[in-house]
């Protein structure tokens, strides 16, 4: 890759029901400080908002952006669909309420270079616009709420199971043939882990940083993190031994604090001091989350980290053998470079 000629990049976007955010996230990869060619190629779901609108808007404003349908609606479909209406080597996957920060591309370019990466990634930065948003960023960048994920609390750059949306070379995406349409969740994932399997590296750094706009309530981010959970145990099923304690700490809660309301109602009320020891810790590990933050949103931490927890650990919990003999059905092995 030469400095003087930087190559040309794809921004692919998945999208459905993005009003609030698209027209933000788009100018915000438009405005890029980079000096090669760019194009955005948006794959539409079928949203029920202003969505559709806003696209077609955005691509009478600049011949740099296109749209292609997704009818699916499903993520996975989205960003194949996009994948094959681009065409230049670089591919950056953002999301409809992703914020690219503004030497995001060129950073993630000069990375690839350096490294030898089949794909780089950095910080999901949750920012919240109100307070409620502001209480769930907390809760997501904080240890109490995601464990020691990199790419949600930081870290040193280093080869990564896998990295938050992702820069690709198109190279790899082609070579493995793109995205598994079955996975509906943990699709980086998945794709990540034939790239790796196949020879290539997954590189996260700090220096890369996505501001990320949280759900806007308490049922969309219970539903976001039940999902999260679902699919998590697809993957520990789809490939044995990547499943590891921090996976494991929101089902073994549920379990518990369900376990001790039971006992403490039927039995003694000494099983209430499971539960009550959950809420005391998440109330104490609320407060260093909430450094800085305005009163309303530090009071619902707690509430935003429960959530997390829950729903994650009910998914995981719940989540049905059957879906993930589907996926395994649909497996496909790594393809090496001939």
């Amino acid at each position: 890759m030469s400095e003087q000629q930087p190559p040309a990049v794809s921004v692919i976007m998945p999208v459905l029901n993005e009003e609030r955010h698209l027209r933000t996230s788009v100018r915000h990869i438009l405005e890029q400080e980079y000096a090669g060619e760019l194009e955005v190629v948006i794959a539409l779901g079928p949203s029920t908002d202003r969505t559709d609108e806003i696209a077609a808007e955005l691509v009478r404003e600049d011949p740099r952006v296109h749209t292609v349908p997704n009818p699916t609606g499903r993520t996975p479909a989205a960003l194949n669909a996009a994948i094959k209406a681009s065409r230049h080597p670089i591919v950056v996957r953002v999301d409809g309420h992703g914020m690219l920060s503004p030497n995001y591309i060129a950073t993630a370019v000069r990375l690839l270079d350096e490294t030898g990466a089949q794909n780089v990634g950095g910080i999901m930065h949750a920012e919240g616009e109100n307070a409620w948003e502001q209480a769930v960023a907390a809760a997501m960048t904080s240890k109490i709420g995601v464990g020691n994920a990199a790419f949600h609390t930081g870290g040193a750059a280093a080869p990564a199971e896998t990295v938050y949306l992702g820069v690709f070379r198109r190279e790899a995406l082609e070579q493995q043939g793109g995205y598994n349409e079955e996975f509906i969740r943990a699709q980086d994932w998945e794709l990540n882990f034939r790239i790796r399997e196949a020879g290539g590296l997954i590189w996260f750094s700090p220096e890369l940083k996505v501001s990320y706009r949280p759900r806007p309530s308490v049922k969309a981010l219970a539903k976001q993190y039940k999902d999260y959970g679902r699919w998590r145990h697809v993957v520990a099923r789809y490939h044995q031994g990547s499943i590891n304690l921090r996976y494991l700490a929101p089902p073994t809660a549920v379990v518990a604090i369900a376990a001790g309301l039971v006992v403490g109602a039927a039995v003694t009320p000494w099983g209430l001091v499971v539960p009550g020891g959950y809420l005391a810790a998440i109330a104490a590990g609320s407060v260093p989350a909430g450094k800085g933050l305005p009163l309303k949103a530090r009071v619902q931490i707690p509430v935003a980290l429960a959530t997390m927890h829950m729903s994650w650990g009910f998914g995981f919990l719940t989540s049905p053998r059957s879906l993930a003999k589907k996926v395994i059905a649909s497996r496909r092995e790594p393809v090496r470079a001939s």
